[in-house]
């Protein structure tokens, strides 16, 4: 029960339009790219948050959610599941409303901690798919 529908729908026409995306880089490859550019197509801005900082997509990238310097909405996490917990941390720290860890990333305990803390969060799902279904 970690992706109702419910949820999703909330987090992608209701939570916010800033997403920063963690493990967004100039990669091609990497899930995260293609993705970054469906959510662009639907109105929401990314932000990339990579160590190499990188501008992705014409937006400004940064080391870490903390050196962002403005408020964002959701933090979409493309980063392996054994550093999606620390990641989940830093989005409640940040301020975020909500958190996305893509397909294939699942902490359950870091679940557990993001929605106690008050946030959404879509566990092992991806956005890009979700996005398209709403209609």
């Amino acid at each position: 029960m970690h992706a109702d529908a419910e949820t999703i729908r909330r987090i992608l026409t209701e939570t916010g339009d800033t997403w920063a995306v963690v493990g967004l880089s100039n990669n091609e490859e990497r899930a995260a790219h293609g993705v970054a550019e469906v959510l662009q197509r639907y109105g929401k801005r990314i932000v990339p948050v990579h160590p190499k900082a990188e501008t992705v997509h014409g937006e400004q990238g940064y080391a870490t959610l903390a050196d962002i310097p403005f408020d964002v909405d959701v933090v979409g996490v493309f980063v392996n599941s054994q550093l999606a917990g620390r990641i989940a941390d830093e989005a409640v720290a940040k301020g975020a409303k909500a958190v996305w860890f893509q397909l294939g990333v699942v902490d359950e305990e870091a679940y557990e901690r993001t929605r106690a803390a008050g946030l959404d969060m879509v566990m092992n799902r991806c956005p890009a798919i979700e996005i398209p279904r709403l209609g």
